[in-house]
């Protein structure tokens, strides 16, 4: 609206000088001096009027912008005027000031959130532009580093000499591990720095956090589940050791008085040589599971090489055939690509898959029928991996947390080292194990 009323006074007054521009000529070219010099005067008049028009327009639209650039939302134009269009723009310029300052005062509240976000934050977050100057700087990376204010990454130097040449060169770098000593102690830090750009300035913006508290946590919660089993194991194997041995002295000792071998019939002779066959077994698998647990302790360094992944694969193909056939349970192994290689120890790798694909053979016991896949591959994020699948029960949410565990076992017998000892392998490797249990059971062993 606004502009079609400038467009139509701009119209008007062309025309009106344009038409007094012709009647001039006309007049001063049939010698009408007088006249002519009248429509001059006028023709002058209009002219200086559309200049002065266009300029008042202009001062006020280039006015409106300078307060908005400056934030001056107080700037406010007279709205009752005897020039309709000049109105009808004051009247939409104040129009759009309100609804810039309301932008403006959202974007303000907004900011002051995001901002409140930042300082209440658990991890620590900064962000240095390409002259080193930290722009920001929330509270929490100022406590973790023991350093305030911080406002170039020159401080760095002060806090550790090390920690200063990781962001000397003001490049960005992918998560690290950083232990910090000072007067408060030692602190494990990943730091992240990742390249962001804001109105066109290249930023660095740094990510530090604390995890000394995660792997206290995780240490604390490892040893009770740890002592947990190993409490339940020993208690298992001693508990039946006591019983009968105390059965048995009573044939050798009623109150404090030892008993002669008159006493001593034959029953007698039986149950104690039955008891101490029994303390025998007991003892020995108390040696069993403490032999587990020094194999646990020193699994041997990997002595890796390139192995083809399909020739370990049909290895352990062939050494689980032999069950699979007699029990009704399909065996399928892949590699994709065919000539896919793994940089492993084959020993200890074989270990993992036999111990994984007995595992799944156990959980389809009670089925008719089922199916054990194992395949060889490479993530879309260039990461080699081997998956052993089957469509057993299943493993309950609670039980997943646990399987882990040194020692924690659900079945009746083995000592429940086995997954622990392939997570502790897959660790030597530089790789890792994890579990996901929903309509199948997926173990899957990610490589370097």
């Amino acid at each position: 609206m606004v502009s079609k009323s400038i467009y139509y006074q701009l119209v008007f007054r062309i025309i009106l000088i344009a038409i007094c521009a012709l009647l001039t000529a006309f007049l001063f070219f049939k010698e009408h001096y007088l006249l002519s010099v009248i429509l001059s005067i006028v023709f002058i008049g209009q002219t200086y009027g559309l200049i002065h028009y266009v300029n008042q327009t202009n001062r006020k639209i280039a006015y409106f912008f300078d307060a908005i650039k400056n934030e001056d939302f107080t700037l406010r134009f007279p709205e009752k005027l005897s020039v309709k269009s000049i109105e009808e723009l004051n009247h939409s310029l104040n129009m759009l000031n309100n609804m810039i300052q309301d932008i403006h005062v959202k974007k303000q509240a907004q900011e002051q959130y995001y901002q409140e976000i930042l300082r209440q934050a658990d991890i620590g977050i900064f962000t240095v532009n390409e002259k080193g100057h930290i722009l920001y700087a929330n509270p929490t990376v100022q406590d973790l580093l023991n350093y305030r204010p911080l406002n170039h990454v020159k401080q760095l130097n002060q806090i550790d000499p090390n920690l200063y040449n990781m962001f000397e060169s003001l490049e960005p770098f992918e998560s690290t591990l950083y232990a910090l000593e000072n007067e408060r102690g030692k602190k494990e830090l990943t730091l992240k720095c990742t390249p962001i750009t804001i109105e066109e300035k290249k930023l660095l913006l740094v990510i530090v956090h604390d995890i000394q508290k995660e792997l206290d946590d995780k240490e604390t919660d490892s040893w009770v589940k740890l002592i947990r089993v190993l409490t339940h194991e020993i208690m298992n194997t001693i508990t039946p050791i006591t019983s009968i041995s105390e059965s048995i002295l009573k044939y050798f000792k009623k109150g404090n008085v030892l008993s002669t071998p008159e006493e001593f019939g034959e029953l007698q002779i039986k149950n104690s040589a039955k008891g101490l066959e029994v303390i025998k077994e007991q003892g020995n698998d108390l040696m069993s599971f403490v032999q587990s647990y020094r194999t646990f302790l020193s699994v041997p360094e990997p002595d890796r090489e390139l192995i083809p992944a399909a020739k370990i694969l049909e290895r352990v193909r062939l050494l689980l055939q032999e069950y699979t056939s007699g029990h009704n349970i399909t065996l399928e192994v892949s590699s994709e690509p065919e000539n896919l290689e793994l940089y492993i120890d084959e020993k200890q790798l074989t270990q993992i898959l036999l111990n994984l694909g007995k595992n799944a053979q156990q959980a389809l016991e009670d089925q008719d029928e089922g199916s054990i896949v194992i395949r060889a591959g490479i993530e879309a994020q260039g990461k080699k991996y081997i998956t052993v699948t089957d469509d057993g029960p299943g493993i309950s949410p609670e039980m997943l947390d646990e399987i882990f565990v040194p020692f924690f076992t659900t079945k009746n017998t083995g000592t429940g080292i086995g997954l622990s000892l392939s997570k502790q392998i897959m660790r030597m490797h530089g790789g890792s194990i994890r579990v996901s249990s929903n309509e199948t059971t997926t173990f899957t062993l990610t490589f370097q």
